[in-house]
């Protein structure tokens, strides 16, 4: 298939994720969000540049994760064992070559946080996952979300693929969250 087309000549099919203009009615790009600051707004950008590349319809919260380690130290320094880190980035690199196809055309929703109207190429756990990053920056007196705080806000629900990542890893969610709390307290 050189080129990216099929053999019958016949292009791939890539479903774009959709970007909304800053300057339409209730758009904004979350990776230009004055409230992550450029240390998340490049994790949001490595997470879109991912999904792209793994031909997904949205960013989730396994892009998320894996974007995540790759950018910020303090969201790394969470997973102190080193092995368990390296286990996780296994694990994240084979979603990227082929064990993530499964999640291929499919939403990531558990449908126990409320839909955000405008996901801007997020799946809806993805979405709330960032407001929650801000929310949670917000509690603490912070201007900008940190990656803990994403962190913090990805394995939230049970059904986000980043705790299913997380799990196959044989990584404790609990674990994370105690060393999230460690680094950065939450003001909830």
């Amino acid at each position: 298939m050189p080129g990216g087309r099929a053999a019958d000549g016949v292009g791939d099919v890539h479903f774009p994720i959709p970007r909304q203009s800053v300057t339409e009615p209730g758009g904004h790009r979350a990776d230009n969000d004055a409230r992550l600051g450029e240390e998340l707004a490049a994790v949001v950008s490595g997470a879109r540049r991912r999904a792209v590349r793994d031909g997904d319809r949205q960013i989730d919260t396994a892009h998320l994760l894996h974007s995540l380690l790759e950018h910020d130290s303090e969201a790394r320094a969470v997973f102190e064992d080193g092995p368990q880190l390296a286990r996780l980035l296994a694990y994240l690199v084979q979603r990227s070559i082929g064990y993530g196809l499964r999640w291929q055309g499919s939403v990531e929703d558990s449908g126990a946080v409320p839909v955000v109207a405008v996901t801007d190429g997020f799946s809806p756990l993805a979405a709330g996952a960032m407001e929650y990053a801000v929310e949670r920056a917000v509690g603490r007196g912070g201007e900008r979300a940190h990656g803990v705080d994403l962190l913090a806000a990805l394995v939230m629900d049970p059904e986000a693929r980043a705790v299913e990542v997380l799990t196959h890893a044989g990584i404790d969610v609990k674990t994370v969250l105690g060393g999230i709390e460690r680094r950065l307290p939450d003001a909830w």
